[in-house]
């Protein structure tokens, strides 16, 4: 279980007023992704070991991605008129970095909130979730990796998992609705929405890459160059 510490961005922690540098806001990202990973962390937990402990976990993690989030909203415009070119395009990533991350964390205490209301889920269905988290962890690690050192590597890797995230999705929502007794059970209706939850944080790590792989490369992986058609 990872637990969460009060830190800078702890209560009261971040500062209000003054020049924030793009440094900073820069290191506030990257704590987000790891912020992120921890609840992703947690939620495993919770799959395989009931904890009450990792659940409030999560929950922290999730408040403090809101914190960094509205921090960054309100710093990053006068910051980024401080800066190059080039600095700039990175403080653009941040922004869109914490969105993407801010979203993954309501998404796991989602997930988190429904294991808690439920009774323990089939041992199959369990496996299936834990799996998709697992790769989600790894997608977060390599995320923070990848933004520290604008590693390619890191980015191309993460856009490749999103492709097992999706698989082991799919494959749930098969066996729930090829079985006609489970698509009338309300626990199979829980499980697909916790599985949709996990597919969907997957999605935003995966723009998570796509954003690292425009910032590494100079254009935008989402929307590639129309072709100009020769005359």
């Amino acid at each position: 279980m990872q637990a969460r510490k009060n830190g800078d961005l702890g209560r009261g922690g971040l500062r209000a007023k003054g020049y924030t540098s793009h440094t900073e806001l820069t290191k506030m990202t990257l704590k987000a992704c790891l912020i992120a990973r921890d609840a992703v962390s947690n939620m495993r937990e919770l799959f395989t070991t009931p904890s009450r402990i990792a659940f409030l976990a999560i929950r922290d993690c999730e408040k403090e991605l809101d914190q960094i989030e509205r921090y960054i909203d309100e710093h990053l415009p006068d910051a980024i008129t401080q800066v190059s070119e080039l600095e700039a395009r990175k403080l653009l990533a941040c922004l869109k970095f914490i969105t993407d991350l801010e979203r993954i964390g309501d998404l796991v205490l989602g997930v988190a909130q429904r294991l808690q209301s439920r009774r323990s889920l089939p041992q199959r269905d369990t496996d299936g979730l834990a799996q998709m988290a697992a790769v989600l962890y790894e997608m977060l690690e390599r995320i923070h990796a990848g933004f520290a050192s604008l590693d390619l590597e890191s980015a191309t890797r993460v856009l490749r998992a999103d492709a097992e995230v999706d698989r082991i999705c799919h494959a749930l929502f098969r066996k729930h609705l090829a079985d006609s007794s489970a698509r009338r059970s309300p626990l199979s209706f829980e499980v697909l929405l916790m599985a949709q939850a996990l597919e969907r944080a997957g999605d935003h790590a995966k723009n998570l890459a796509e954003e690292l792989l425009g910032l590494i490369e100079g254009h935008t992986a989402r929307h590639p160059p129309k072709r100009i058609p020769t005359l």
